[in-house]
C-alpha cells in the first residue's frame, strides 16, 4: 500500500509555484504585467532555514536544466558598503549607539536609523548594488539573460532599517531584464500588503507577484 504523500507547505508551495513560473516554455511568467520580471516569496522569519533549503533545492533544479542563478546577499551588501565608510566608521556608530541607548533606547535605535538608512534607501543605496551586480553579469553574458534569475536574500539582516518595497521600485528598469525574486521575511496582509518581519506596518506599495 503506498503512504499518501505529505501535504507540503506554504513554503514549498510558493517554489514549486516559482519553478513552474520561471521555466514556462513562452519564457519567465513570474508577473503579469509585460517587461516587470519582479517577485516576491514571503515567509515566516522563523522559517529561515528551511527557506534555505529550498533556495538550493531550486537552484539546483534549475542549474540541471540550463539555468543561471544569481544570489545577491543584503546583509553583505550591507556590510561592503560600512567598510566603505573608512576605518574605524562602524566601532564610532557602535560606540555612540550604546551611550545613546544607555540614555533611553529609542535615541540609539533613531541614531543607527540616521547612519544606516542613507546606505540602504533609496536609488543609490542597496538597490544601486544589486543594480549594478545584475547589469554587469548581463552585459558579460548576453545570450544568457533569458535563462537567468536573481535571488535576492538575506533582507531580514537589515530590519529594521529596510522597506523593500522601495528595494524594488528603485530597481525597476535597472536590471537588463533579468528576472528579480526578493525573498521576503515577514507576513502577508491582504491581497498585496506585507509586513516586514512581522512587526512593521504593513506596505501595500506592491507590484510584484507574491509567493505563494
Amino acid at each position: 500500500m503506498t503512504l499518501p504523500l505529505l501535504p507540503q507547505t506554504p513554503l514549498q508551495e510558493a517554489f514549486v509555484a516559482l519553478r513552474r513560473d520561471l521555466i514556462h516554455e513562452n519564457g519567465p511568467r513570474i508577473s503579469t504585467m509585460r517587461n516587470y520580471r519582479f517577485a516576491i516569496v514571503q515567509y515566516d522569519p522563523s522559517d529561515e532555514f528551511k527557506l534555505r533549503g529550498e533556495v538550493q533545492r531550486l537552484s539546483a533544479d534549475l542549474s540541471a536544466n540550463g539555468w543561471m542563478v544569481l544570489s545577491l546577499d543584503l546583509q553583505q551588501l550591507l556590510l561592503e558598503r560600512m567598510r566603505a565608510e573608512g576605518e574605524g566608521w562602524v566601532e564610532r556608530v557602535i560606540e555612540m549607539e550604546r551611550r545613546l541607548a544607555a540614555i533611553e533606547p529609542e535615541r540609539g535605535l533613531n541614531y543607527l536609523k540616521s547612519r544606516l538608512s542613507p546606505l540602504i534607501e533609496g536609488p543609490d543605496g542597496i538597490a544601486a548594488d544589486c543594480s549594478r551586480l545584475l547589469c554587469e553579469y548581463a552585459d558579460s553574458h548576453p545570450e544568457t539573460v533569458e535563462r537567468t534569475v536573481a535571488l535576492i536574500g538575506r533582507a531580514g539582516a537589515l530590519y529594521p532599517f529596510f522597506r523593500s518595497s522601495g528595494l524594488l521600485r528603485h530597481l525597476d528598469g535597472r536590471t537588463q531584464n533579468v528576472p528579480v525574486v526578493l525573498l521576503y521575511p515577514g507576513e502577508r496582509r491582504g491581497p498585496t500588503g506585507l509586513s516586514f518581519m512581522g512587526t512593521l506596518s504593513p506596505d501595500n506599495d506592491y507590484r510584484p507577484r507574491i509567493y505563494p
